[in-house]
């Protein structure tokens, strides 16, 4: 494990080794016996982080704010009537082309993937050269 990736880790994960992943514990543990003056430096600079993160709490919200917020929020719209019946017949269609157009892609791929006259031609002596290859027939 190089320094940087080192210092990476204690940023991503914090400042204990034991919150790191597993694959990293043993490389981290490897870096803190080779350097470690670097290691307790970055584990240090990592912790400070999150003792100041352990020590954060949110601002409890007030019943009456949560009131108010809701309060004022839009009702949320219906969707009734020649308006909704569009929005389903439009969606309808488009599944219904979709699945349409792969059927036909469908079958122009397999008339494509038909072998044609000269290639079974060039095939129906396959049997006659597997025998004469083995000497057994295939």
């Amino acid at each position: 494990m190089t320094p940087q990736r080192f210092e990476i880790l204690a940023q991503a994960y914090g400042g204990d080794v034991a919150r790191w992943p597993s694959a990293e514990r043993e490389a981290a543990g490897a870096m803190m016996i080779e350097q470690p003056d670097l290691a307790a430096a970055a584990l240090a600079r990592a912790g400070e982080l999150d003792a100041l993160m352990d020590a954060w709490t949110p601002v409890p919200v007030s019943h009456a704010l949560r009131e108010r917020v809701i309060a004022a929020a839009p009702p949320p719209r219906a969707r009734n009537g020649i308006i909704a019946w569009f929005w389903g017949a439009g969606l309808g269609a488009g599944l219904a082309a979709a699945c349409a157009a792969g059927l036909v892609v469908g079958v122009e791929i397999s008339n494509v993937a038909q072998p044609d006259e000269s290639v079974s031609a060039a095939l129906d002596g396959y049997d006659d050269l597997t025998t004469d290859l083995t000497g057994d027939g295939a």
